[in-house]
């Protein structure tokens, strides 16, 4: 188990250092601003959706290395996914991330990668930094036009 933890550490320390698909993207149809009043943290999501699928995802922003690294992890997981299927994995891993500690994810849901993050679950307050970006583009894919924060993040 100390392996797991030290190679899900790695994971977001590496994220954090060099974010994935991090700058403004070129052909934006969709974006949102996200803040997290909690620890400063804030996000600029840009996606590109072309048909109903993300062709591209990026982000811009500063915070810490969980809300940094769950972004860079998100734009590498949704590239391709149709928009209810991005919207579908957000609200699982949400519910996963709120679930107690020794809580397995649901069957059939690959958290991939993301499973680094899943040791927030322990610290109820870095829940919102891990889940900030997704927040975000959630925003963004419904284009509610409203910046986003983790005290007011909008649902469904």
């Amino acid at each position: 188990m100390s392996s797991l933890l030290s190679l899900y550490q790695e994971i977001i320390l590496d994220h954090n250092r060099s974010p994935r698909n991090f700058g403004k993207l070129e052909h934006v149809t969709h974006e949102a601003q996200g803040f997290n009043p909690l620890c400063g943290d804030k996000i600029h999501v840009y996606v590109e959706v072309v048909g109903n699928r993300i062709r591209e995802i990026t982000f811009e922003g500063a915070g810490c290395a969980i809300s940094t690294a769950s972004a860079s992890l998100m734009t590498e997981s949704l590239k391709g996914k149709t928009r209810e299927e991005a919207l579908s994995f957000f609200e699982s891993l949400r519910h996963f991330l709120t679930q107690p500690p020794d809580t397995l994810p649901p069957p059939g849901f690959d958290l991939g990668k993301l499973a680094a993050l899943s040791g927030v679950r322990q610290y109820p307050t870095r829940v919102k930094c891990a889940t900030l970006g997704w927040h975000t583009l959630q925003a963004a894919l419904k284009q509610s036009g409203l910046p986003v924060t983790t005290e007011h993040a909008p649902h469904a």
